[in-house]
């Protein structure tokens, strides 16, 4: 399997979608989303994961399809959340979990219509086709899809660069103010009193698309909000002993999608970094989803009323 690091995939809120909690839908494991109950694979339960903290059910925040390229598994990630108060920003209150299934040749007439189908959603290297728009709809039986885009920011930032040397000013800069205001006063304040220039970085960078609920580019660079996780914390596979990778995170715009009526889930933080085995290890014949591992990053804002 190819080590090479994937490109930067940002995940967008799109339009709604059927509830699963009556009727399974058919592929419904091949689409991204956010909240929900979790989709099972074929031949692979949904997992139902306790906190680690306080024993409690977790609510499922996002379900991830990334299959990856060469691989001739279908490939799932479920993450969950523990929203007890107490829990949240404790290590043992967020859990991911990895499943796949290996595909046959006999499915193939199947599966090719399935990518028709969910042509948006089914592979990696095709998430960042059509993602243009994102609904808005609080029905009760209503959960979002996640759409996909390409990062812009390297294009963003050359077009200011060039207008800041035009025009003799640091847009760069007053962009990245201009977030802080609009959105999250307190923000100004955490940049003002650590001088944290981790954090300002991370503002800096997704200001070129707030509206991105997450990044994700397999055996890639995360973007740290703070001082970054020390690599020997991040621990091996359980499975096969191989080392972890960094596939994706959550950013800090999911935080209030997950409060609205129809979700309704309660968490905190500032980024939710998700790494898993480098080999994407999958015994023959296995049939239950596997831990991968979690590092949560707190808004630095956060850390000031502590």
């Amino acid at each position: 399997m190819a080590a090479a690091a994937s490109p930067v995939l940002l995940g967008l809120r799109d339009s709604e979608m059927r509830s699963s909690f009556e009727q399974p839908r058919d592929g419904a494991w091949a689409v991204n989303k956010i909240g929900g109950l979790p989709d099972s694979m074929p031949t692979v339960p949904a997992p139902q994961p306790c906190c680690g903290r306080c024993g409690a059910a977790m609510a499922h925040v996002v379900q991830v399809y990334c299959p990856l390229e060469g691989s001739p598994f279908h490939r799932l990630l479920h993450v969950f959340a523990c929203i007890h108060s107490a829990c949240v920003g404790q290590p043992c209150s967020w859990k991911v979990f990895r499943s796949q299934f290996l595909q046959r040749q006999e499915d193939c007439v199947q599966d090719a219509k399935l990518i028709q189908k969910e042509e948006n959603n089914f592979a990696v290297k095709d998430w960042c086709e059509g993602a243009e728009d994102w609904g808005d709809n609080n029905e009760s039986d209503l959960e979002p899809w996640i759409n996909v885009a390409e990062d812009t920011e390297y294009h963003a930032q050359k077009l200011l660069r060039e207008y800041g040397q035009r025009e003799g000013v640091e847009v760069e800069l007053l962009m990245a103010q201009s977030f802080i205001l609009d959105n999250r006063e307190k923000y100004e304040k955490a940049v003002i009193k650590n001088n944290d220039k981790i954090f300002y970085k991370f503002m800096k960078r997704i200001s070129a698309c707030r509206e991105q609920i997450l990044r994700y580019s397999w055996n890639g660079k995360p973007l740290f909000i703070t001082c970054p996780a020390d690599a020997t914390e991040i621990p091996y596979c359980s499975n096969c002993g191989s080392s972890r990778v960094f596939e994706f995170q959550l950013m800090p715009t999911l935080v209030s999608l997950l409060k609205i009526t129809h979700l309704d889930i309660s968490v905190e933080f500032g980024t939710i970094l998700i790494y898993t085995c480098e080999k994407s290890c999958w015994p023959a014949n296995h049939q239950s989803p596997m831990e991968e591992f979690c590092v949560i990053q707190e808004d630095p804002d956060q850390m000031l009323f502590k």
